[in-house]
């Protein structure tokens, strides 16, 4: 079981009052379901969440290079209730050879923080710790649905994640949030540089010939081209790696399951 010393930073202006969650297990509390309870939430106005982005900044490990043969990969992601008040964040661990899920967890709650661009960590972290803290197997690598360097402040989710659990780990979006690019060739692998103010911030990666490509970038302690092989190696049939795929079916299950019992 992983305990709260995910929170490697103890930061003050993390996660500090109480709003509603709860997490469940994929063995422990599939039963029961996920029922809302109390967590942490974050900043109280947009420029403490900015301080507290400006602060971590320095600790992210952009060098890495990472484990380069995992054993383990844990996908994030967030589904949100159509009115968006309501949020369930799921990660599955998966068997980086076979792609098999080996574990999962799930936490249903409240968004922490309002909707801001650049800012969308603080409304998903808490509820994203609160599933990874009742997983029963720590994964080597994270791979967020969203960014990590590739993000305004150079601190997206994957960055703070990374940070945060002192976990490897990497950002994997479907759309750009910074920058400018050439369209990379149509053959799976293949990239070209996501640029923004004369920084090179990810790669613009193709997954599978002729798809839309995915727009990578590191998050902590993994290099740029680490981060590129593993995507590749996590998305042998579609466009998105399986983490994202599986960590995504499994939030909106999660979702609909609180809706309904509601």
């Amino acid at each position: 079981m992983i305990d709260s010393g995910f929170r490697k930073t103890g930061h003050p202006a993390l996660w500090d009052s109480p709003v509603s969650v709860k997490s469940s297990g994929s063995r422990s509390g599939a039963d029961a379901g996920p029922d809302i309870g109390t967590q942490p939430v974050g900043p109280g106005s947009v420029a403490e969440a900015v301080a507290v982005q400006e602060e971590l900044r320095p600790l992210v490990d952009l060098v890495g290079p990472g484990p380069s043969a995992p054993a383990t990969v844990a996908g994030l992601d967030v589904a949100y209730s159509q009115g968006g008040d309501l949020l369930a964040a799921a990660v599955t661990v998966l068997d980086a050879r076979t792609l098999e899920v080996v574990d999962s967890a799930v936490s249903v709650g409240r968004p922490a923080f309002d909707y801001v661009p650049g800012l969308f960590a603080f409304r998903e972290l808490p509820a994203l710790l609160a599933a990874l803290d009742r997983l029963t197997v720590v994964p080597d690598l994270l791979v967020c649905d969203g960014h990590g360097l590739a993000h305004p402040r150079r601190f997206g989710l994957a960055c703070h994640l990374g940070v945060v659990t002192g976990l490897p780990a990497i950002g994997v979006g479907k759309t750009p949030l910074v920058g400018t690019w050439d369209p990379p060739a149509d053959q799976r692998g293949a990239w070209s540089p996501l640029r923004d103010g004369g920084d090179v911030v990810g790669r613009v990666l193709r997954t599978q010939d002729g798809v839309k490509p995915v727009f990578v970038s590191v998050g902590h302690r993994m290099s740029l081209e680490n981060a590129t092989a593993q995507v590749v190696a996590l998305s042998p049939r579609y466009r998105l790696p399986e983490t994202t795929r599986t960590a995504d079916r499994l939030s909106r299950d999660a979702l609909a399951q609180a809706q309904q019992a509601d």
